[in-house]
């Protein structure tokens, strides 16, 4: 009989599926590698996880609830559209910098290796901030808090795809040389100016 995993050891499981993926990617994981680094047997996984990529899966809804923590403050600061901003990139840049693997799995994720889940992927992952980046950018503007020519799922997708970057560029290597070459090394070593530079950056896209 196999010894029920606490919530604690889950997460370990969890946390070190993510490494794998991030590090090699989903084709070439294999689970014996991630029982090894989560210190337990692979027949314990397949306890409760069907295959290796119900467990993939299962390692992206994990990681997903820093996102929408993340966007939860989003919301509350809502009506004051700067600070919202602020807020948001120093907790985008703070956590591309602590679970740097969490989004290296994303970037594997959007290189293409996952297609057959790319729909279900892309749904689960882009939806959450789709909405609120949607919701947020039209209400300011209907309350003439910004200026927006055009359609605000637009400005919402260019917006994402800003933040994206961003954030890769403090977890992956690929991108954060890509940044020392663009901003200087001083700039790519200091978040909070390269934070300040992006929210003076769409503040000015937006109006504000």
């Amino acid at each position: 009989m196999y010894k029920k995993l606490d919530d604690t050891s889950l997460t370990k499981l969890l946390e070190a599926g993510i490494d794998e993926f991030a590090e090699r990617g989903l084709d070439k994981t294999v689970m014996s590698s991630i029982a090894k680094r989560a210190g337990i047997s692979v027949g314990v996984i397949y306890k409760y996880y069907e295959d290796k990529d119900a467990f993939f899966l299962a390692c992206v809804d994990y990681s997903l609830e820093l996102l929408q923590h993340v966007m939860e403050s989003v919301i509350l600061n809502e009506n004051d559209l700067r600070k919202c901003l602020e807020n948001l990139v120093r907790d985008l840049i703070a956590a591309a910098g602590e679970h740097r693997n969490y989004y290296r799995m994303y970037h594997e994720i959007t290189s293409g290796s996952c297609g057959k889940y790319a729909a279900e992927l892309a749904a689960k992952i882009e939806s959450i901030s789709a909405k609120v980046y949607t919701e947020l950018l039209s209400k300011a503007e209907a309350q003439g808090r910004i200026t927006i020519n055009g359609d605000p799922r637009l400005f919402a997708f260019f917006f994402d795809n800003l933040l994206m970057m961003l954030q890769f560029s403090f977890s992956c290597d690929y991108y954060h040389e890509r940044m020392k070459i663009y901003c200087g090394k001083e700039n790519a070593a200091d978040p909070q100016a390269v934070g300040e530079a992006f929210v003076d950056f769409m503040s000015a896209a937006l109006g504000l």
